[in-house]
């Protein structure tokens, strides 16, 4: 049994039908209790935004955003979404905009959390997420262990579908090697990993909102040269999301499953990653970043996925699995193949913008993974760095640090120079694994960030600027927030 088949294999157990349901429930059961708050607090979020809030200890609530956006909007919105056309045919884009209308309120819930919880550490500097918010919260600690633990491993293992992605993409653009691509990535992430969170926090503030607008402008072009099939791709999407697609009708299942399982990776609603950075943030009252990290989602699935998802379907370069076929090559199991011998990924994109904008298309693809996935890579370091702060009660020791720095970049080289099958599917393990966890935390925390949602909005209601006090809420464990 070689590695793959062994990694596989618990990508079945971890990814079962049980997380997929899991993850819909979840995010409509907040939806329900919170009153649709992804809906009727859009104009609240767009306002908080921009709020220009920050401290010795903590980010703005726009670096905050930027920093959790670096990690939300990243290959997974280009090869992910290439990936789940390709295994879960085009009704998987479907089910991730269901996903992510679901998980926003997910979202919301899981930052709140993390800025009620928070705490500072040695430097002064605020942390937070899952693992805190569990063990203040929840009240136990192996849990809370278990998941930093979890989280650590994964930010590592997700860092590689990033790596892996930049250098096929680099290597299909330019014929440049992978091990020269390799080299030069893992150089200017070491110069940056040192730098700690604002550098990285400056570093997303400035890449992540240019690099999104470039992505988006050229996708609208070729939307715009194809723009008499946009309706018919709308079409094919809903047609084959519930099964009535001559072509993929059987894959209604299999939509679900990589719909649910690339939505959940793109926008990570559910995962708890988001709350990592949401915990970041300067502000005076958790609700506010719960918002802001709210619209996140939106931004990363109903945005930028679904110009992905146009651009593949409008041009027709893509291909797409029979799930029913196993045990042969990808090739004989093609129910769509217009795009012999090439593996799902970018390179679906790279041929898609290629044929509506010959000579550009592959280079421009390449230029936008570079940073879509540098900045990913920088936010999963800081998510397992934080989990690290945790486990070594915010006082790791600096070869404690370094050397999980020397294992992150290791891993992350690792991956870029093989399999894209095998990176993929480490990554999705970890997701999978840390939304397990995460989603039965915030299920039982739920009533601290339900009361704080209400505080805020009796606030605002009276036209006061909203000022956190926990224990008139009757929350406590709360070693930031004074009451």
């Amino acid at each position: 049994m070689n590695i793959e088949s062994i990694v596989n294999g618990l990508l079945g157990i971890v990814w079962s039908p049980y997380l997929v349901v899991l993850c819909l429930l979840t995010g409509l059961y907040f939806s329900v209790r919170t009153r649709f708050i992804q809906l009727r607090a859009l104009p609240e979020m767009l306002r908080l935004m921009f709020r220009h809030e920050r401290s010795d200890s903590g980010v703005s609530p726009f670096q905050a955003l930027s920093l959790s956006l670096s990690s939300r909007v990243g290959v997974g919105n280009i090869a992910g979404v290439a990936m789940a056309i390709a295994f879960g045919g085009p009704g998987a884009i479907f089910w991730m905009w269901i996903v992510a209308f679901l998980g926003a309120s997910s979202a919301f819930i899981e930052s709140t959390l993390a800025q009620i919880y928070k705490e500072r550490d040695a430097r002064g500097q605020y942390r937070g997420g899952p693992a805190y918010y569990i063990e203040k919260g929840v009240g136990q600690r192996w849990y809370a262990v278990l998941f930093a633990l979890v989280t650590v491993l994964a930010g590592a293992m997700l860092a590689g579908t990033q790596s892996n992605a930049i250098t096929s993409a680099v290597n299909e653009a330019w014929d440049v090697p992978a091990l020269t691509t390799t080299a030069v990535l893992l150089v200017v992430l070491g110069a940056i990993l040192i730098g700690g969170v604002r550098r990285i926090a400056r570093v997303a503030e400035w890449v992540v909102p240019l690099m999104a607008v470039a992505y988006l402008l050229v996708a609208a072009l070729v939307m715009v040269l194809n723009a008499e099939k946009v309706p018919e791709v709308i079409m094919l999407v809903l047609r084959s999301a519930f099964g009535v697609d001559a072509a993929f009708g059987a894959m209604i299942g299999t939509a679900i499953q990589w719909g649910v399982r690339r939505g959940v990776l793109s926008n990570e609603a559910g995962m708890g990653s988001g709350a990592h950075p949401a915990a970041a943030a300067e502000v005076s009252h958790p609700v506010k970043q719960g918002l802001v990290q709210s619209f996140s989602v939106y931004i990363d699935t109903m945005v930028v996925c679904s110009a992905t998802a146009f651009l593949i379907l409008s041009t027709g370069l893509y291909n797409v699995y029979d799930p029913a076929v196993n045990g042969v090559p990808d090739e004989a199991r093609l129910l769509l193949g217009n795009l012999p011998g090439v593996e799902a990924g970018p390179r679906f994109v790279q041929h898609a913008v290629e044929s509506a904008l010959p000579g550009f298309g592959r280079s421009f693809v390449a230029l936008a993974i570079l940073p879509f996935a540098f900045t990913t890579i920088l936010a999963l370091y800081y998510m397992a760095e934080t989990n690290i702060s945790y486990l070594c009660r915010d006082r790791p020791a600096p070869w404690v640090m370094g050397g999980f720095q020397l294992l992150f970049l290791a891993a992350t080289g690792y991956s870029a120079v093989n399999s894209a099958t095998v990176a993929w599917s480490l990554g999705d393990i970890g997701v999978g694994l840390m939304s397990w966890l995460n989603i039965i935390a915030i299920l039982l925390l739920q009533k601290p960030a339900l009361a704080a949602l209400r505080d805020y909005e009796q606030h605002r209601r009276a036209g006061r600027d909203p000022l956190f006090n926990p224990k008139r809420l009757g929350v406590y464990n709360t070693s930031v927030w004074q009451g």
